[in-house]
């Protein structure tokens, strides 16, 4: 990691968007957008981000959201994995959350990224 001068902490970063359908096309949109929302809101660059996982709902199955991410500039080195999410009746449908362990300052406030029709699923964000 190029960390120079500043202390650094593990951080484990939240966020979710939503498809607009189940297409290549589609999800990979969503996921770029959630990945660059993600990376610009905590200002990071690929060697600070440790891994990602990401899961998508069951009516999503067109494409892997992690070889989506792996296409990314400098992302080859970063684990990436992919799963399921729970099944849970009315859940918001054709979602992608992810779940990043990134290294940021200590004095930066960790922005997590609700897109989409996820922005419901934290109001408070």
């Amino acid at each position: 990691m190029r960390l120079q001068n500043e202390f650094y902490y593990l951080c484990a970063l939240r966020g979710a968007t939503t498809s607009e359908n189940n297409s290549v096309e589609s999800i990979t949109s969503a996921v770029d957008e959630l990945l660059v929302e993600l990376v610009s809101r905590n200002n990071l660059i690929p060697d600070q981000i440790i891994s990602v996982t990401f899961s998508v709902t069951k009516d999503l199955d067109a494409c892997f959201p992690a070889s989506i991410a792996r296409r990314r500039e400098g992302w080859g080195e970063i684990a990436l994995l992919d799963c399921q999410q729970m099944f849970v009746k009315d859940d918001l449908t054709k979602c992608i959350r992810l779940l990043a362990y990134v290294s940021i300052s200590n004095e930066q406030k960790p922005q997590h990224p609700y897109l989409g029709k996820a922005k419901n699923l934290r109001p408070d964000r």
